[in-house]
């Protein structure tokens, strides 16, 4: 909510009665559910979450210390709100949209005193708006009436808000405008700014939700290849402490090919996030040169922010990619993670006296996980065009407990499931993703896109692929009681070609400039060419030939090292002829 608005709406209504951490009592308080107030003399800002008689109960969003019964509570009398405009791209915010470098300059200092604040957008900064509409035409809700290049990257467009009935524009103009400013006016008397406010609690308008039918290429192989996510789909990434969730997001914020990402550090420690506040801004976006920034906006909530404020960061996320899918633009969201904010809920749960459900979390933790993943999707918008939100999140399961309920909810509702393994991450095979665990339901859907854009047989591919890991995994339990060498020889020849799935297609090296991002082409091409090796081999052992022979030839490791080419193409074709050439000089 805008400074402006705050002063104009605030009025002095209730006191505190009690103070419980961040869940604050008021009596004599005129509020309705989610309105935003100004708790204590400090003017704390809380969210009305429970209202009984004459008492409402009221979640600070920052720390209560020092406040006390007795001190005056105001209410806005609107809901929790974020400011949409041009200025959200390249900003870090906390978790109720304020922008934390603009805090540190208001206050001097990094260490942020409580009770300040500042609209989520640049009030005065002026920007050049050019009309895409002429005077007389009629536009609706949710229409493009201009542009604004907001970065580098990516061209702003600015809409009707969806609230408005629409009309004749009677009046447009080009130029610099604030934010504030009218740019347009309609034959209805409505004068449109550039600026937006839509609480966060609530979804905005769409026209149809539809099945998605492309794929969020992240240049992972193990999820292009085996385990896919659509644009407009959902995806959880569980894992226990050190196995690579923060990591895998990263490099999703930087090599999927969405226009926008948002990403949400909801609860995280304080160094991991710090990280990424450094890094993004010097990151370089692979696919334009441009700075990664310039089409990223950030929400950092660390573990040492209020509780209450890693409750609502995820709707601030939410809401913010919602409003640039509007625009007809593809949306990555990265929620890091789902654990804290489940974990801000049980706290304030249990500060309301509410009764618990499994291992204390409140009964409607599976209805919040619902409605975070439903935002997500592949959208028709109002205005006519296509846009969507893929939600990725993050879920830190205590001990690595696949069967505690934030995990075992969030299963319920998302479609990817990519399941880290401790015992991957411990013998440094990254990413430490358990396929036996992992799943797309996605598979069948994006199934026509690689077809048609990559190879005819990658389904085929792929599932021999999987087959031959999943033979590998009863092999392994066979060959911890009796070895290796009790094995026949073309189950030996199967461990062989998973060994090498396992180690040149699976494994990826994030800090290798060329093995970093693999193109779906590339991820084809590596696997065709381990399927060749394992085809040839095959008919060298019908043909009588020891195993110890068949993988010992020298072109086999050479399959390891497809990964750092450049010339993929050219090795693979040159690397499949070596293969078969020396496997059919051994018969």
């Amino acid at each position: 909510m805008s400074q402006a608005t705050q002063q104009e709406t605030v009025r002095e209504d209730g006191i505190i009665q009690s103070v419980s951490g961040p869940v604050v009592t008021a009596r004599d308080l005129d509020a309705r559910m989610n309105d935003v107030v100004y708790v204590g003399d400090e003017g704390l800002m809380g969210e009305v979450i429970e209202i009984e008689g004459d008492f409402t109960t009221i979640q600070v969003y920052e720390e209560t210390s020092g406040v006390g019964p007795g001190e005056p509570v105001e209410n806005t009398g609107e809901p929790l709100t974020v400011d949409l405009g041009p200025g959200l791209l390249d900003t870090i915010y906390d978790g109720v949209q304020r922008p934390l470098d603009v805090l540190e300059e208001k206050m001097n200092s990094p260490y942020l005193d409580r009770g300040v604040d500042a609209p989520g957008i640049e009030m005065d900064k002026k920007w050049e708006f050019v009309p895409t509409v002429e005077e007389g035409d009629e536009v609706a809700s949710g229409d493009v009436l201009g542009t604004v290049p907001e970065t580098v990257t990516i061209e702003h467009k600015v809409l009707v808000p969806p609230t408005s009935e629409g009309g004749e524009v009677v009046s447009i103009e080009e130029g610099e405008f604030t934010v504030e400013e009218v740019i347009a006016e309609l034959d209805t008397g409505e004068e449109i700014t550039m600026h937006q406010e839509w609480p966060v609690r609530e979804a905005r308008p769409s026209e149809t939700k539809m099945t998605p039918r492309e794929p969020l290429i992240s240049g992972q192989r193990i999820l292009d290849g085996l385990f896919p996510i659509a644009k407009g789909g959902t995806a959880a990434i569980p894992g226990p402490f050190g196995s690579g969730k923060t990591v895998t997001q990263h490099q999703l914020a930087k090599y999927a090919d969405a226009d926008i990402i948002v990403y949400v550090g909801c609860g995280e420690r304080g160094n991991e996030m710090t990280e990424v506040i450094e890094d993004f801004p010097e990151l370089e976006d692979p696919t334009t040169g441009n700075p990664l920034m310039a089409r990223t906006s950030l929400i950092a909530n660390t573990s040492n922010m209020p509780v209450a404020a890693r409750e609502s960061c995820i709707y601030t996320g939410i809401t913010i990619a919602e409003y640039y899918r509007d625009m007809g633009y593809d949306v990555a969201l990265m929620a890091d993670s789902t654990s804290r904010w489940a974990e801000a809920m049980r706290e304030i749960s249990s500060r309301l006296e509410e009764m618990p459900g499994e291992e204390g979390y409140p009964a409607y933790l599976s209805a919040r996980l619902s409605e975070f993943y439903e935002r997500a999707g592949y959208f028709e918008n109002i205005n006519g065009t296509e846009g969507s939100v893929s939600a990725i999140g993050a879920v830190s399961p205590p001990g690595g407990d696949f069967s505690e309920p934030v995990t075992q909810n969030t299963l319920r509702i998302v479609k990817t499931f990519w399941a880290l393994d401790a015992d991957l991450a411990e013998r440094r095979h990254f990413p430490a993703i358990n396929w036996n665990e992992s799943y797309s339901l996605y598979r069948n859907q994006l199934d026509p896109w690689f077809v048609e854009n990559v190879r005819d047989d990658w389904p085929e591919e792929r599932q021999w692929a999987v087959d031959v890991l999943d033979e590998e995994g009863e092999l392994q339990e066979i060959v911890q009681l009796v070895g290796k060498d009790a094995l026949p020889e073309d189950q030996q020849l199967t461990l062989e070609v998973a060994r090498y799935l396992r180690e040149a297609y699976l494994q990826q090296n994030a800090f290798h400039p060329t093995d970093t991002f693999c193109p779906p082409e590339k991820t084809y091409l590596m696997l065709t060419a381990i399927h060749t090796f394992n085809d040839e081999a095959a008919k060298a052992l019908d043909a009588g030939v020891p195993v110890e022979e068949i993988i010992a030839i020298e072109a086999a490791p050479r399959l390891n090292r497809i990964g750092v080419q450049e010339d993929y193409e050219e090795y693979v074709a040159e690397l499949k002829d070596e293969i078969t050439e020396q496997l059919r000089e051994l018969y």
